[in-house]
């Protein structure tokens, strides 16, 4: 009798390491992947914030008097920049 459940047993045994064995591959196998694609995620996040936009700077002030307009620097090193006339004029 004892017998008759042995080979069962071992059937279930063998099933269960297999199991353990084809899901702790797996595991690393996923595992491996998640790691190279956070590297390539970290190289693509550093790339991309080295191209941040350079923010707004206070150099001037523009004033309307009657019909002449006055610009007043307040940075020197923009003066060659606004004598060339390379700026934009922007309308709210």
């Amino acid at each position: 009798m004892s017998l008759d459940l042995f080979l069962p047993f071992i059937i279930l045994i063998s099933l269960t390491v297999y199991l353990i064995y084809t899901r702790s591959k797996f595991e690393k196998n996923i595992l491996t992947s998640y790691e190279e694609k956070f590297e390539k995620w970290k190289e693509n996040s550093t790339s991309n914030n080295e191209k941040k936009q350079e923010c707004k700077q206070l150099v001037g002030l523009i004033y309307k008097e009657g019909y002449n307009i006055t610009i007043e620097l307040l940075d020197d090193s923009v003066s060659s920049t606004i004598q060339r006339g390379k700026f934009k004029i922007k309308d709210k």
